[in-house]
């Protein structure tokens, strides 16, 4: 066999594993590079230089980047203060989705989709909207949003950085704004008016599946709660956090009424999910004494620190103590932040006694963690859901600074986010150990390889052979006809396939298309970049895979309201595309 043959059936193979996902996309693409490597059909120096380009370099350094905004807290900050400003509930929402778009077009839209989870659910139980009207309009705001720049999803990024092998220039940071604006507002107007009367009603709250936690937290000086009454501190409706309890000096209030007024130094005994308790920390300007104290005692701070739960078993120590009177900080050198016990309490943290089954969360460093025994049983680590508003106007500073020195062109964008990364590290707004944690391998190792599969496509003639069919297949119909082909196309294979597969997969038929027939490429290069990132027919998407659970959705809910998203997407791409980047030069 040739070559060419040989190729066309290595990418005929890949298509359908990726399609099918009998292996992983990242193994599968591995196994490609691997049967490239194997038949002589690519050169070891350029099957390996993807994984040394600035695509990888650039996501890489977004993915950790990212990261340092989740830990310090920036996306939840932007969410409460949505939330505190907007009084109008079902108004409230629609903004919401606003700032998810908003947020998305420079962030992960998965990590986007996570940190407003929460929030989005306490905005629809406050307007009367049910979670399952609600959610699904949060995944598909951040998609839209992600179309807006170079950095909204690691899509954008893959098709940029393979297009210069193909001899064509890499995506401007805002170039895809002439159409990704447009497609998200169209499409938030979308989800405003349309969506609700295709989303199904079932009144399910997100809160219901979170386990909800009991803590003890000390109002501090500057805490915007002084002299507040509970009703005006909104820390049900807009914190999530219910008020079991207040200790003031000696005495203790049980279940105390909505006109209490807050004072500096009180304790409040509030009971919610993990997230709302971590976050209020950070917003509310209250403290967990227990925390401050271990902090004191063994100036342990920061990356040394982990947040787990753990379940308390038969036998141990504690049960039947206190957490005062179970020396719990001394024995096992940790905090307790916070406890949940299956029948709901009333009383404080720091005056329940231990049962068997108790789950606890647990701050300490890493060897002390790592130390605690049998009695209790660790359930999980929970350290990436802990931040640190102390450091968001470094986080947001350096962010902001990466992405305006890249979209100027000041300095390439590789160069900006990796200078920014090292400077994360030097200013320990994140551990190495996090850093490299939080980049996605699956996505690297699909991206390097199949910009490898790419180069091995040209230099084969395999391109030529497959394009050369396709556009005397294409031609009847006109530059309009065929955007509109391959946009339908890579629509149809990014439902079963990830998107960057999907995108590297049309790219270059695209691109030897139209310069078979004499069209300028750019074009069709836009129309396969907007339809890789938009998937909103099925939850295969990792946004949508968060909210599939929580909404109780079936996988008909995604056909019935992400087709017609999908089909004002492709209307205004049509309309749009042809006057900004034109079919001849």
């Amino acid at each position: 066999m040739t070559p060419v043959t040989i190729l066309l059936i290595l990418f005929v193979a890949a298509l359908v594993l990726f399609s099918t996902e009998l292996i992983s996309v990242d193994v599968t693409a591995l196994g490609l590079l691997s049967a490239l490597l194997l038949l002589g059909l690519l050169k070891p120096k350029d099957a390996f230089a993807g994984f040394g380009s600035d695509t990888v370099l650039t996501l890489a350094s977004l993915f950790i980047l990212t990261r340092v905004l989740l830990r310090a807290g920036v996306i939840e900050w932007i969410g409460a203060t949505l939330a505190r400003q907007v009084r109008k509930p079902a108004a409230m929402l629609q903004a919401m989705l606003g700032a998810v778009a908003g947020v998305s077009a420079f962030t992960s839209n998965t990590a986007t989709t996570a940190v407003f989870l929460p929030v989005v659910s306490a905005v629809s139980r406050r307007a009367g909207i049910p979670a399952s009207r609600a959610l699904m309009p949060l995944a598909f705001a951040s998609i839209l949003g992600g179309t807006v720049t170079l950095i909204g999803t690691t899509t954008n990024l893959v098709v940029s950085g393979a297009l210069p092998a193909t001899g064509e220039k890499p995506l401007g940071f805002f170039e895809l704004a002439w159409v990704g604006i447009p497609t998200a507002l169209v499409g938030l107007l979308y989800l405003f008016f349309v969506a609700p009367r295709l989303l199904p009603t079932r009144d399910v709250q997100l809160e219901e599946t979170l386990r909800a936690y009991l803590a003890d937290l000390t109002v501090a000086a500057g805490s915007p709660l002084i002299g507040q009454s509970l009703r005006q501190t909104n820390l049900g409706r807009d914190h999530g956090l219910t008020v079991v309890a207040v200790r003031r000096g000696a005495e203790t209030v049980y279940a105390p009424g909505a006109d209490f007024r807050v004072q500096e130094g009180d304790t409040l005994a509030v009971e919610g999910p993990t997230e709302r308790i971590l976050a209020g920390k950070n917003l509310l300007g209250v403290v967990s004494r227990s925390e401050q104290k271990l902090q004191a005692e063994t100036g342990e701070v920061g990356g040394h620190i982990r947040l787990v739960e753990a379940v308390v078993m038969p036998g141990g120590p504690l049960i039947g103590r206190t957490l005062s009177e179970g020396r719990f900080r001394e024995r096992y050198g940790c905090s307790v932040l916070a406890l949940h016990r299956r029948n709901r309490t009333t009383e404080r943290l720091g005056r329940l006694r231990i049962q068997v089954g108790d789950v606890l969360l647990i701050q300490g460093s890493a060897d002390r963690v790592e130390n605690l025994n049998e009695h209790l049983a660790v359930l999980g680590d929970l350290t990436e859901k802990q931040s640190d508003l102390k450091k968001a106007p470094a986080a947001l500073l350096l962010f902001i600074g990466a992405v305006v020195l890249g979209a100027t062109g000041v300095l390439p964008l590789s160069v900006a986010v990796v200078v920014a990364v090292a400077l994360c590290l030097i200013l320990r707004l994140i551990t190495p150990e996090e850093a490299y944690g939080s980049i996605e391998w699956p996505v690297i190792v699909l991206v390097a390889c199949m910009l490898a599969f790419g180069t091995a496509f040209e230099q084969t003639g395999a391109a030529k052979v497959l394009t050369g069919g396709l556009s005397h297949l294409l031609a009847p119909l006109g530059p309009t006809g065929i955007l509109a082909a391959l946009f339908l196309v890579t629509v149809a294979l990014t439902q079963p396939m990830s998107n960057q597969a999907a995108a590297l997969v049309m790219l270059p038929l695209a691109i030897g298309t139209a310069k078979t027939l004499g069209y300028d490429p750019r074009p069709f290069v836009i129309g396969i970049t907007i339809a890789a990132s938009n998937s909103f027919i099925t939850p295969l998407e990792p946004s949508c895979m968060l909210v599939y659970g929580p909404g109780r959705y079936s996988f008909m809910d995604f056909v019935r309201v992400g087709t017609g998203l999908t089909i004002v997407t492709f209307i205004i791409s049509m309309l749009v595309i042809p006057v900004v980047w034109p079919f001849h030069h």
